[in-house]
């Protein structure tokens, strides 16, 4: 058995080398601390532990741990836990353990191991795990903020902002040998870090964004073997980011700005003599703006001239005569917040699949891919040649870029060469949303090989894989893939190409649970919670879009509910009720707020989107015209809002909340009424009028009479069926519960067809008309461009869930979260005949690989040790099921249940089963 351990407010993975106690075969590894890949400088005290199980054995059940934790690796080793020794805890609980020992100061490291006890023997101790405390205060930061709070002649601030990066410098002298060296940054809007000429991380784009103004993301480096006694200089390199907008003097009534770039620094050193230094920025430290980096905007691109670079400028000796002395400035404002995500990252390189020379000197780069990064070049020429690269998705039928969909973005880099031999480049502080590059100024013949394209996202694992017999799904996954993980920038974005990029909420109402599937997003979801916590007004209104860098408070219920429904994903997927208990106030503040301004005779009367983007009439259209076609908002709203509400129910019971659930369960039964009375036509069994998406929230909602189901639910199968030929008509709402509400409801077949279809309005359209990505519009190759991105996540609605839990059979129990119950359940359905997915889950890697044969079903499944699982078995005889060959009864780790119509139910302990079903 083997033990993996994690640090946690939520899901990080920390690797470490395993190790095995040969008379029980368990092992302990992948140490968990508060939601940390790299746990250097969190801001909680009281971290949350985690640690899986991994044993070849079946049947594998915790049934106590003991965790100790120490001040140094060396009394660890000695099992001296003079922070905390947790003693031995009778208890399965393996995920979320909150470190309860001496209360932690800032800059404090810690060193943490655990064992646990099975009702299959006693692990050895883990390998060590460790997090360190950042600046839990204010006071803790030394030094001044420091930038250049001005432009200069070069620069250009008017819509189209220009602004040249910042480098600052700074020498100083270790006279002593250096036993630890810390270095905190707040960089903004973004930072490159260096120590001696070594880049400090391999982050880019760091820290993520936020609204400035509400709160500030620190990083944290142990840099102790990048400093030398003796002399040494940092450098930094400030980008403009979100700090310095994209769009300056334009529509300030709508974009928020934050001023000019600045940073504070503190490095922590600690000598062997035991004695303690703090280099800080100040006025001492040197600046220019006359550096290579001549602009640099996310939406408009960076421009590098080499010819302006500065040899040596991070290094000791540089000359730095001819900079300016640092500005003290204003800090950003907001509270200074350990950043508990992972920075974005280059993540993967991928080549280019072609080169066309469209005409002189202009040549066209197809990736094969749309993707979201940049270019890395690698050229040859003479001083003062200019190579301009200009980003699309999609190109015209002439062949040249097609951009009328990215708006006013003007997505184009430029590199000036210094003409010393080969010269290689990628920029900084700008990511563009792009399959092709319009290249000219080359000045050679450029080939594929002159290009890498660099894959930019959240530095995040991937935890889940898929795959069906079905090529159309699988080329459907794919693109959902590249398009999810487009979108993550320290934040969930709408899209990575035009003027836009938001993160808007309604396009991961429930986007963001299907994700969760995919890549371990718990970190940056968590964070986003916060965010939309800080954008909330004192009266208790949230925006659409959070942060807040565009002012859109619509007080509709659609987008803003989203707070609430990742809160409840993050506690259903990841076990993780901390988040749920921290923003429960402010969650219930928007519930009571909404309320009270537009609760009128037992209706939410405010909706401000409708059911977005459903399939027009014609396919020029970005949006529906047709009122057949549209939903109601009162009824969108309303239906809504008594979903949030038995979240909220569940919420306070989870927080022994009695009379707040009870209140809100009161609230809900009247809205039903109301909502009833209102829109349940009664004669033609629908609501309002009939759309798949007025008829599909009540009854997922559980609002229908019990009376009145049966024709609602014809009346969706014929719409469906009949109307819309077997297609799709819901929009961005409809979607989000299409899926799961069909297979809930036995018409797993229906799903099937809508999902695997390849005809408009379809998912499968869009990869038969060459999307390598979900689109923003179903009509999205022939709508007009003022809205059409070919990269974005929200029409995906419910579909990866039902991937996950329908196809492949992979589900967390409701009564038993984060998947300690796992509850096993594919789908059969004609025509598909085989699905296959893994899930990394709390616990441990799930998997499920199930295969159709005539009358044959063949179904191997992996369950984590220390769970569970209830596997539903395509038969209602027992005698038909072998597990290994051998008939199920009386084999260890398999309990019959019960038969459920055509279905047989066991419960199966942890292990490696392989079951036939004849």
């Amino acid at each position: 058995m083997k033990i993996t351990t994690h640090i946690f407010l939520l899901v990080a993975m920390i690797l470490f080398a395993s190790f095995n106690k040969q008379e029980t075969g368990i092992q302990l590894q992948n140490l968990r601390c508060e939601m940390l890949v790299n746990p250097e400088g969190i801001d909680v005290v009281k971290p949350r532990l985690s640690w899986e199980i991994i044993s070849p054995q079946r049947n594998v059940q915790q049934t106590a741990y003991q965790i100790l934790v120490a001040s140094s690796p060396e009394k660890l080793a000695n099992n001296e836990a003079d922070l905390w020794n947790s003693g031995k805890v009778n208890s399965d609980e393996s995920i979320h353990v909150k470190y309860a020992g001496t209360t932690l100061k800032s800059k404090k490291r810690v060193f943490w191991k655990v064992k646990i006890w099975t009702n299959k023997g006693e692990s050895a101790w883990s390998d060590n795990a460790f997090w360190s405390i950042g600046l839990l205060n204010y006071v803790d930061w030394k030094g001044r903020w420091i930038g250049l709070d001005r432009s200069f002649e070069w620069d250009n601030e008017t819509q189209f902002s220009r602004l040249s990066a910042r480098y600052f410098r700074k020498e100083f002298q270790a006279k002593k040998t250096i036993k630890q060296a810390t270095v905190y940054i707040v960089g903004l809007g973004m930072y490159e870090l260096y120590l001696n000429g070594q880049k400090v991380g391999d982050q880019v784009l760091a820290p993520v964004p936020t609204d400035y103004t509400k709160g500030v993301k620190y990083n944290t480096f142990d840099v102790t073997k990048l400093l030398q006694k003796g002399n040494n200089a940092i450098g930094t390199v400030l980008g403009n980011g979100r700090f310095y907008t994209m769009r300056q003097d334009y529509k300030p009534y709508k974009i928020k700005t934050f001023g000019y770039p600045k940073m504070l620094l503190n490095l922590d050193v600690e000598y062997t003599d035991g004695t303690k230094e703090t280099i800080s920025t100040d006025d001492s430290w040197k600046v220019t703006a006359d550096g290579p980096i001549r602009t640099n905007n996310e939406y408009d691109g960076e421009e590098y001239d080499a010819t302006k670079e500065m040899p040596n400028w991070n290094k000791v000796g540089f000359s730095d005569s001819n900079w300016l002395k640092a500005q003290l400035v204003q800090e950003a404002g907001g509270m200074f917040e350990a950043q508990m995500t992972e920075n974005m990252k280059v993540m993967e390189t991928i080549k280019p699949v072609s080169i066309k020379n469209l005409k002189d000197n202009t040549y066209i780069l197809d990736m094969g891919q749309n993707m979201a990064g940049w270019l890395r070049l690698r050229v040859k020429g003479k001083k003062g040649d200019k190579v301009t690269l200009r980003f699309a998705e999609t190109l015209q039928s002439t062949g040249e870029l097609f951009v009328r969909n990215l708006r006013d973005a003007k997505v184009t880099d430029v590199y000036t060469l210094k003409g010393d031999g080969q010269e290689i480049w990628e920029p900084s502080f700008v990511y563009h949303g792009f399959r092709y590059v319009e290249i000219t100024g080359f000045p050679t013949f450029p080939t594929i090989d002159d290009f890498d394209g660099r894959v930019v996202y959240d530095d995040m694992a991937t935890i889940g894989e898929f795959e069906t017999s079905d090529k159309t799904i699988n080329q459907i996954y794919k693109n959902a893939y590249w398009g999810i993980r487009s979108n993550y920038k320290g934040m969930p974005v709408d899209c990575p190409q035009r003027n836009e990029r938001q993160p808007w909420l309604g396009d991961r109402t429930t986007g963001a649970y299907g994700e969760s599937f995919i890549f371990d997003n718990v970190r940056l979801y968590s964070k986003w919670l916060n965010d939309i916590e800080q954008a909330q007004k004192p009266d208790g209104s949230i925006p659409d879009v959070a942060p807040a860098f565009w002012r859109y408070y619509g007080d509709n219920v659609t987008w803003p509910g989203t707070y609430i429904t990742i809160a409840d994903m993050l506690y259903h997927q990841f076990g993780d009720k901390e988040t749920i208990k921290k923003h429960y106030p402010s969650m219930k503040k928007w519930i009571d707020y909404m309320q009270e301004k537009y609760l009128v005779d037992g209706l939410i009367t405010k909706d401000k989107y409708g059911d977005w983007c459903v399939p027009p009439e014609s396919l020029a259209l970005i949006h529906a015209k047709d009122p057949a076609l549209q939903t109601d908002g009162i009824l969108l709203a309303s239906a809504t809002y008594v979903r949030l509400l038995d979240v909220m129910q569940q919420f306070a019971r989870l927080l022994n909340k009695p009379e707040d659930a009870k209140a809100y369960s009161k609230v809900a039964e009247e809205i039903k009424k109301a909502f009833n009375q209102k829109f349940l036509n009664t004669q033609k069994g629908q609501y309002s009028n009939g759309t798949v998406t007025a008829n599909l929230l009540p009854l997922v909602y559980e609002m229908i009479p019990a009376n009145e189901k049966t024709k609602v639910w014809n009346n969706i199968v014929n719409k469906i069926l009949v109307d819309n030929k077997g297609h799709i008509s819901t929009g961005v709402i409809g979607t989000q519960w299409l899926m799961r509400g069909l297979s809930q409801n036995g018409r797993a077949d229906i799903a099937y067809k809508i999902a695997s279809n390849r005809y408009y309005p379809s998912w499968g359209y869009m990869a038969e008309n060459g999307a390598t990505t979900i689109w923003e519009l179903w009509n999205g190759d022939k709508a007009n461009p003022e809205m059409n991105s070919g990269n974005h996540v929200m029409l995906l609605g419910d579909l990866i869930i039902w991937y996950y839990e329908n196809i492949a059979g992979i589900k967390s129990a409701k009564d038993a979260v984060a998947f300690k119950k796992i509850i096993m359940k594919p789908e059969m359905i004609d025509g598909l005949n085989a699905g296959k997915a893994s899930y990394h889950s709390m616990y441990g890697t799930i998997k499920s690989d199930w295969k159709k044969d005539g009358n044959k079903f063949q179904w191997n499944i992996c369950i984590p040790a220390n769970t569970k699982s209830l596997v539903y078995l395509p038969t209602n005889s027992l005698e038909k099921v072998t597990e290994g060959g051998k008939k199920v009864a009386g084999i260890e780790g398999i309990k019959f249940v019960k038969t459920e119509g055509k279905q047989l139910i066991v419960e199966v302990s942890s292990g490696n089963y392989s079951f036939s079903v004849n």
